[in-house]
């Protein structure tokens, strides 16, 4: 698990939400599922609006800029994460939107 802080879209305010990831060499990747609901998390709209995000992994806070995966780069990287945790297949098929994962990177 990771917390990630985001400023909020309408608010400007920060919001700290608690996420799976995994690693991808230097990135990091979290996955805006949120149980397969038919809209996306909000910390996903907020880090649309502004990309710059700060994530904790252990002790450890990072600022990382955020952006959604392209298909190419989403088509990769499903697989590790159905691997990692079958579940997003599931919330996939409970859901119209395509799941968008994103990727973390260290500014």
């Amino acid at each position: 698990m990771l917390l990630l802080t985001t400023v909020g879209s309408r608010t400007g305010e920060l919001h700290t939400v608690p996420l799976l990831y995994l690693r991808d060499s230097a990135d990091v990747i979290i996955i805006a599922s949120w149980g397969g609901r038919p809209s996306h998390p909000q910390w996903y709209s907020n880090l649309l609006a502004n990309p710059s995000v700060t994530i904790q992994i252990v002790e450890e806070s990072t600022s990382v800029t955020a952006r959604t995966a392209s298909g190419e780069e989403r088509s990769r990287l499903w697989p590790l994460i159905t691997s990692a945790y079958d579940g997003y297949r599931e919330y996939q098929s409970r859901t119209n939107r395509e799941i968008p994962v994103v990727i973390l990177s260290r500014t």
